[in-house]
């Protein structure tokens, strides 16, 4: 019946583990992805996760009509290239970095205010070891305000 006293202490060191990845994470964000966002202000949130080759994660937002924004997408050095796409209510997609040599930014305006999906996926490119790589993926949005 011991191991029962150990279950919370396990439960409490799990839930410091991934909330301190996070915090890795926002602090990559931080320091690599803003910088990218040069001209444009950043809206204040910080989209950062941990992510292995091969997987996925999705974002929702929602963006204005005749805004200029800038979409960055930041990974870890030791990870493969990371692709995102962008796509509307319909699952059409907008904009892949894959067809730009797996770009980091993308400037856009939109005609009409929408919410769209980002994908981003960190490809499994290079060469294939036992435990693929794994480390922090960043989706960071700056704009411009009219002028």
């Amino acid at each position: 019946m011991k191991i029962f006293r150990f279950i919370p202490i396990l439960a409490v060191l799990l839930i410091l583990s991934s909330s301190d990845a996070n915090a890795q994470c926002k602090a990559f964000a931080r320091q690599t992805c803003i910088p990218a966002l040069e001209a444009f202000t950043h809206d204040g949130n910080y989209h950062a996760t941990t992510l292995v080759a091969g997987e996925e994660a999705e974002l929702y937002k929602t963006f204005y009509s005749g805004m200029e924004y800038r979409l960055a997408v930041c990974g870890d050095d030791n990870l493969p290239p990371v692709e995102f796409r962008v796509l509307d209510a319909n699952r059409n997609v907008i904009y892949s970095n894959k067809e730009s040599d797996y770009a980091r930014i993308w400037d856009f305006k939109l005609e009409s205010s929408q919410q769209l999906k980002i994908m981003v996926r960190v490809t499994t490119a290079g060469p294939q070891t036992t435990t693929p790589p794994s480390g922090c993926v960043a989706i960071m949005f700056g704009f411009k305000l009219k002028q």
